[in-house]
């Protein structure tokens, strides 16, 4: 009989690389010896046994946006959905999530509205939020995403077996 445990989990969008530029840069220019069509292998490989299957991705995109997307979603109760539906855009129909018009297309599939979220991201709305939690994610060491912190001490780094959060969790 499984453990139950009594927890309360808060999503943070965190820009792990804000040096990115606008318009994103391409994945294979990440640096020497870094092999992208390995990276997507190891992806499959874990997405696989959850029916997850990554497309061939060739662009990082700068997510700032993105995450200010979600954060205007947060405010109108779609925070999961938003996150949901970014996420599929990017890494399984390969799409560049650093562009206005793809995350207002992407948004406005789950409901919400256009013109507001158009407005929202120019104006920077939510601009203050992301930096807030960079500044509280840098404060945590957090080099990963994602990167999930238990009771303000442990951390979990990357998408983990079950089992390492149930361990994390027993240790409490």
């Amino acid at each position: 009989m499984g453990q139950e445990f009594d927890i309360a989990v808060k999503w943070v969008g965190y820009e792990l690389h804000p040096e990115t530029p606008p318009e994103g840069k391409l994945l294979e220019s990440i640096g020497p010896g870094f092999d992208a069509d390995r990276m997507i292998r190891g992806l499959r490989s874990a997405g696989a046994p959850y029916g997850v299957s990554f497309s061939k991705i060739t662009v990082i995109a700068n997510s700032r946006l993105a995450l200010e997307a979600g954060e205007f979603a947060r405010d109108r109760g779609r925070f999961g959905q938003a996150h949901d539906r970014l996420f599929r855009g990017y890494f399984l129909e390969g799409q560049n999530i650093g562009a206005k018009p793809v995350i207002i297309e992407l948004l406005k599939e789950i409901g919400l509205d256009a013109n507001e979220l158009d407005d929202a991201l120019g104006r920077g709305l939510y601009t203050p939020r992301l930096q807030e939690a960079l500044a509280s994610g840098r404060g945590y060491g957090i080099t990963a995403v994602p990167t999930f912190i238990v009771n303000e001490k442990q951390t979990i780094v990357g998408a983990q077996p079950y089992a390492v959060f149930q361990r994390t969790l027993q240790e409490l």
